[in-house]
């Protein structure tokens, strides 16, 4: 099971996040939530969702 992490704004900072959480090495999904608010979930495996927190709060915060 797929699990949301995080919601982008935009599709360059998915995939921006989406790149930098795979060269991690974490299965990383992006689905398009919104057309009109063009907003983009990132999704991860349920098992891996602690995990890539932590990365992704360094990620963000940077």
């Amino acid at each position: 099971m797929w699990t949301v992490i995080y919601i982008a704004p935009t599709a360059k900072i998915a995939e921006r996040i989406k790149q930098r959480l795979t060269e991690e090495g974490f299965l990383v999904q992006i689905r398009g939530i919104s057309l009109s608010k063009n907003q983009f979930e990132i999704v991860v495996p349920a098992g891996e969702v602690e995990e890539v927190q932590e990365v992704l709060n360094s990620i963000l915060h940077r």
